[in-house]
């Protein structure tokens, strides 16, 4: 018999813990295929909440144990973003094969930092597929990161390094007397203000450029900005594009924004964290006309891609300066010609993280067992559902639209004569319902209800529900309050 260590965290008995972790993969299989049967999201009862407050102890527990209190005390009370009635964010569905696949990543138990090994190949693998769709060269690079906030702050560096050279990295920003300054949309994410925050700048070096009536960064102001800061001595050298804003899901003129920063020699950045996958799905891909331009692209495959939950990825167009602006040479990281220190570049001289998860295979699985033609088609049904949202709201007197759809995004409230607090009320309501999960956001001083269609389990009838049940919550909601006339 083969000697084991007695410290060993491998089962004891493997045949016992085979038919439980059978009965674990084939509750979450469940879980899946009867999402119907369950509500949205539901509150978290106080007992629940406090459980999860004990102190650790040394006690051990046996692996049904604890599978069963997941069961009975996570399980149901999760976002719910599985869900097709979720339409709260934007948060995409996952798939039962991309599950599947992150059990095999997390049993390989690969750190794709760096060395010799298939992993890494199935990155550049990825890596690959995406220059392919956004037309970038052979030349391009690309990473898996946690999400686009952190892919936009990557990009927000390695836009730095381009204008103050390598230098920057061991003499700081201090050791250069211009300052440096950024641009985007006064939609866009707050991830570009943090990325800013963080890369030393400060948030008050991004100037938040004023919308248009289709909330599109106003090009005309943005033109005038940039020249009103260059002749007050500062240098513009970051503007960051939207496809998909947080709020409606607008699109920002690609087209215009890479002319101006082609003429004035400003580092191109598109935050496409949902909205960059739409070249997945050729009726909706033309929209996007001038992504191909990016100095670099910052997207999710967690969210239009279905890949689960997390697989931010970003991609630069100068795969080189990429490098340059993160790799560090060590001696415990010296590459070799062959062995397992062999297979240079690694992912890890591509950003910050050396440890880094296996992001990649359930990505990779995604877009091998879906295909991108299905993908695509996943992608327009939830613009199409958007439209019939919007054409349901137009038809229903008690109901306003906020916002152009321009792509799976509507936003609209409840007419009520105090329409701010009826439809915060209604959202809730709509939670706690367990029938649908929208949101908020705010346009124009006015709240709005927004939902965001994301999930590929979503259909009309879904769409219909949250339409219904908004229409008797806001009667409810609006029972104290005088009603607006239509």
């Amino acid at each position: 018999m083969l000697e084991t260590s007695k410290n060993t965290l491998d089962p004891s008995d493997w045949n016992a813990f085979r038919l439980q972790g059978h009965r674990m993969l084939d509750d979450m299989m469940d879980y899946l295929e009867h999402q119907r049967d369950q509500p949205v999201w539901q509150p978290m009862p106080e007992e629940v909440r406090l459980s999860f407050r004990q102190a650790l102890d040394d006690g051990q527990h046996d692996l049904e144990s604890a599978h069963q209190l997941f069961m009975k005390d996570v399980l149901p009370y999760a976002l719910g973003n599985v869900h097709p009635g979720f339409m709260g964010w934007v948060h995409g569905g996952g798939t039962p094969v991309g599950m599947l696949a992150e059990m095999l990543a997390a049993g390989l138990n690969a750190n794709l930092g760096g060395r010799d090994q298939a992993p890494i190949e199935i990155e550049r693998q990825v890596v690959q597929w995406t220059r392919e769709l956004f037309n970038f060269p052979e030349t391009a690079s690309g990473l898996f990161v946690t999400g686009t906030s952190m892919a936009n702050l990557i990009g927000v560096l390695i836009a730095r390094t381009a204008l103050l050279g390598v230098g920057v990295r061991h003499e700081g920003l201090t050791a250069d007397n211009r300052q440096l300054i950024a641009y985007t949309s006064a939609s866009a994410h707050v991830s570009i203000v943090q990325a800013m925050d963080i890369a030393g700048f400060g948030s008050n070096a991004l100037r938040k450029i004023p919308v248009d009536e289709q909330h599109q960064m106003d090009i005309a102001a943005l033109e005038l900005a940039v020249a009103e800061d260059r002749k007050a001595g500062m240098t513009p050298f970051f503007i960051a594009g939207t496809v998909g804003t947080v709020g409606v899901g607008a699109i920002d003129n690609l087209h215009s924004i890479a002319e101006l920063c082609e003429r004035e020699n400003i580092w191109f950045h598109v935050d496409g964290a949902y909205g960059a996958l739409a070249m997945l799905a050729p009726d909706i891909a033309p929209r996007l006309q001038g992504i191909e331009r990016a100095d670099s692209i910052a997207f999710d495959f967690h969210k239009w891609g279905q890949v689960p939950y997390d697989a931010g990825f970003i991609l630069v167009r100068d795969g080189e300066l990429h490098q340059s602006a993160f790799a560090s040479p060590a001696d415990y990281l010296k590459r070799e010609s062959r062995g397992m220190a062999a297979g240079s570049p690694w992912p890890c001289d591509f950003g910050p993280d050396l440890s880094r998860g296996f992001r990649a295979l359930k990505t990779w699985f995604t877009l091998k067992v879906y295909g991108a033609e299905k993908l695509g088609r996943v992608i327009s049904n939830t613009c199409t559902l958007a439209q019939h949202m919007k054409r349901r709201i137009e038809a229903e007197p008690l109901l306003e639209l906020l916002a152009p759809v321009a792509l799976n995004i509507v936003c609209f409230r409840y007419r009520s004569a105090d329409t701010n607090r009826v439809n915060a009320d209604i959202v809730i309501a709509l939670q706690e319902s367990g029938i649908a999960a929208p949101s908020t956001t705010t346009l124009n001083g006015q709240l709005a209800i927004r939902a965001a269609i994301v999930n590929h389990r979503t259909t009309a009838n879904d769409i219909d529900a949250l339409i219904n049940a908004t229409l008797e919550l806001g009667k409810i909601a609006s029972k104290n309050t005088p009603q607006a006339q239509p």
